[in-house]
């Protein structure tokens, strides 16, 4: 990819999270920049399509209207296929077809650049190292996978930031195997969980992810599989023999927060969740690598106001204690992980997840319903709802009523709930005092709206 050579861009399906993030970055380092999306309508526009356009993006539907002779470059994620109307327009037309991680590596390759890696954890790690950038006066860029709340707030989708300073803060994928193109100045490895690969491939994409790192390989050393690739020696702190770096102790979470001691200075974040206290202490050690002090990295955590659908606080009732919680939860870790930390907010938790394909769901249903049922207390309940089907040519000889019966079977609540209107049911059946209804999910943009009807029909 000639980034410095190519000027005019269109991305097929921009509306997607890692789509919309390298085309919000390059308009706004002088590129030009347009795009479509199946959800685009020229009469009902949706809140990201007014926002592209606002930026100076122009949106088109997928129909191949967008692309002409002046297009230097179409980019498309591994959803596109080569039958789709806009992906055979290119091709008639000589236009260049750039993978969307291509472009992201010739991106992170031309400017110092922090890259997040791991199954899980990485958009709110990438979001917490930025926002300790921003706060200490380095202003970083950004693109990840998910909204910040600080830049939703200023009307932008939240998910890129084209800052002044020298460091750009990248969500590192490894689904499609991209992970390998970076050359990242610092890298972060947060865990390595069975996701969308089988453990082997995962083992090899990170050590070259290793590999290719310039400089510091940050490792979360809780994790077997991490702890394997890294290089740290051993040190002693005063009476604890930790891994050179930071650590954490002393976890509490109350209401809607947590603290804890990292290398013995108190700490609080506005989140919930063991698993926010790992992605806290990874986001400090990068702060750490790049020359900030840790008490004022501390301190600048303390205001993180969040992202998008990560444990998001949608709604609740004090007096109750009802809690709507919405998270992107999508492999058994990442579910298992939002139930556990919801459990320490109330005495129940009504727990309802979509599955986001039926190829994700087809690799990973036992181990799903195997960490649930482990996950759950007997009080709780989950609701599993049907898969979400995005198009495209894919077996659907799956149900997810596999994951529920499993998870009956070990002796704990479960129901599948098929569709939304039955889903929505059963959780305003279940929900009572002392409770948070919790709703996981990927790929469906409408997911954070049912979250919001649950809150109007709770009357929260």
């Amino acid at each position: 990819m000639q980034l410095h050579t190519t000027t005019n861009f269109f991305f097929v399906g921009i509306a997607g999270t890692g789509m919309s993030a390298i085309a919000q970055y390059l308009q706004g380092t002088g590129k030009q920049v347009s795009g479509s999306d199946r959800l685009f309508s020229p009469q009902n526009k949706m809140l990201l399509q007014t926002q592209f356009e606002a930026q100076g993006i122009q949106c088109f539907f997928q129909d191949g209207s967008g692309i002409t002779e002046h297009t230097q470059a179409v980019i498309v994620s591994t959803a596109i296929e080569e039958s789709n109307v806009e992906y055979q327009k290119a091709l008639s037309l000589n236009i260049p077809i750039v993978k969307r991680s291509e472009l992201l590596a010739a991106i992170s390759n031309s400017i110092k650049t922090i890259a997040v890696g791991g199954t899980s954890g990485k958009s709110t790690t990438t979001a917490m190292i930025f926002h300790i950038l921003e706060m200490c006066g380095y202003s970083p860029s950004l693109i990840t996978g998910a909204g910040l709340s600080s830049l939703q707030e200023k009307g932008l989708p939240g998910n890129a930031w084209n800052g002044s300073g020298e460091w750009l803060v990248i969500e590192a994928d490894e689904s499609d195997g991209s992970i390998v193109n970076y050359n990242p100045e610092i890298s972060v490895l947060l865990n390595i969980d069975r996701d969308h690969k089988e453990f082997d491939e995962l083992m090899r994409l990170f050590a070259l992810f290793k590999q290719h790192t310039k400089s510091q390989f940050i490792v979360n050393q809780d994790y077997e599989r991490t702890r394997e690739l890294s290089h740290n020696i051993q040190f002693d702190f005063g009476t604890h023999n930790k891994t050179v770096g930071v650590y954490g102790e002393n976890f509490v979470q109350q209401g809607f927060g947590i603290s804890f001691s990292v290398n013995t200075i108190p700490c609080t974040v506005p989140l919930i969740g063991t698993h926010n206290m790992e992605n806290s202490l990874a986001a400090l050690a990068v702060a750490n690598a790049v020359g900030i002090d840790l008490q004022q990295a501390i301190t600048s955590l303390a205001s993180f106001r969040g992202i998008y659908r990560r444990t998001q606080l949608v709604g609740m009732n004090k007096e109750r204690n009802i809690i709507v919680i919405d998270d992107f939860a999508h492999n058994p870790a990442e579910v298992a992980a939002a139930i556990r930390a919801c459990q320490n907010c109330a005495e129940r938790v009504v727990a309802y997840f979509q599955p986001h394909g039926f190829g994700p769901l087809r690799f990973m249903h036992e181990e799903l319903g195997n960490e649930v049922a482990l996950a759950l207390r007997s009080n709780d309940i989950f609701l599993i709802g049907d898969v979400y089907y995005a198009g495209g040519t894919v077996d659907r000889n799956i149900s997810p009523k596999i994951v529920s019966d499993a998870i009956q079977k070990q002796g704990k609540q479960a129901v599948f709930t098929a569709s939304k209107e039955q889903s929505l049911q059963e959780i305003l059946n279940h929900v009572s005092n002392n409770c948070v209804a919790l709703t996981m999910g990927a790929r469906d943009p409408k997911l954070d709206e049912f979250a919001k009807v649950i809150v109007k029909k709770l009357t929260l």
